[in-house]
């Protein structure tokens, strides 16, 4: 009988028995929250983690304990530069990598901005969809020669993809009035897409691609919002629940927030998760677009898996870039 996990269930649960000495992965996003207990975990198991993140300082400071833990389970983790808003900075990291030419079993495309400000990136990007989606969107791709058959991708994504889909006309709020959720709903919902449309490509030499919500958790991810709006949004999210006669919200541990992604970067079946959306270490189900659910609710809507949505945002996403994939 397989073994269930849920959302309670933390890293090291997921990971029990499993050992990843000799594998290589990369991690996105390792100076903070679930990108640290991500790539602790996986090394603690044995795997060189390759930890990327804008600010090498902080990360080195961030992974201190990590890479003790590490050291204890035959693993190790090791730094390199990455500024997701920055393609010049995105296209230098991935080219040292392919310079060194060591593969990788796994890419964790963990970094991620949530309700930020409106702003742009260094290449005139929206801040949410430059960072979370075009950054990544860019790096994957030119680093996809380095995984291995059997290798796995694993884009972290968001229930708030359900704050919007997509929109490719206006990707940059040049006419329309910018909402820092709506922002973040698009690009989590990019991520999704990119998964759908990465694992197609890649899946006949035996590379799949999946997107995972971590669930609520209290990182820095949040620190664009102020301590109303957060009150305001449980507020919401409690009297829903209370509606439904379910008990309040409670959040995640880092633990248990980074769980799924390593539940589908090394424990899951590739068959059972590429081009899917995980969450709670399962496979989510499908909601429809029309379909009112609470925010914290199990589910997918259909336009983040739509395959067509996924072709049409890689090709604009090519074409905003200059590069093909």
């Amino acid at each position: 009988m397989a073994e269930q996990f849920g959302a309670t269930s933390t890293t090291d649960e997921v990971l029990a028995g499993v050992d990843l000495r000799g594998k290589r992965i990369l991690v996105t996003g390792v100076s903070a929250g679930l990108g640290v207990e991500t790539a602790r975990s996986l090394a603690a198991h044995g795997a060189s983690v390759v930890g990327a993140a804008r600010d090498l300082d902080k990360a080195a400071r961030a992974v201190e304990a990590a890479r003790r833990d590490a050291a204890a389970g035959g693993g190790g983790i090791d730094l390199v530069a990455l500024d997701l808003a920055s393609l010049a900075s995105v296209r230098a990291c991935a080219d040292r990598l392919l310079d060194e030419g060591k593969p990788f079993d796994i890419v964790i495309a963990n970094a991620g901005v949530m309700a930020t400000p409106f702003g742009k990136t260094v290449d005139g990007f929206e801040t949410q969809f430059g960072t979370n989606h075009i950054g990544h969107f860019v790096f994957v791709n030119r680093i996809a020669s380095l995984l291995q058959s059997g290798g796995r991708v694993v884009a972290l994504a968001s229930s708030g993809h359900r704050f919007a889909n997509v929109d490719l006309d206006d990707p940059n709020f040049e006419r329309t009035a910018y909402d820092p959720f709506v922002a973040y709903g698009r690009s989590k919902t990019a991520n999704i897409l990119f998964a759908v449309a990465f694992d197609k490509r890649h899946q006949s030499r035996g590379v799949r691609a999946a997107a995972v919500h971590p669930g609520g958790i209290h990182t820095e991810l949040a620190r664009h919002m102020d301590e109303g709006q957060m009150a305001g949004l449980l507020d919401t999210i409690n009297s829903q629940l209370a509606s439904e006669g379910k008990p309040p919200f409670e959040f995640k541990s880092v633990p248990q927030g980074a769980a799924t992604s390593v539940w589908v970067a090394a424990k899951a079946s590739a068959q059972e998760i590429g081009g899917r959306y995980c969450e709670n270490c399962h496979v989510s189900e499908v909601v429809a677009d029309d379909v009112v659910i609470t925010p914290i609710s199990e589910g997918v809507r259909q336009y983040a898996l739509d395959p067509a949505n996924a072709e049409a945002l890689w090709r604009k996403t090519e074409e905003w870039v200059g590069e093909s994939f």
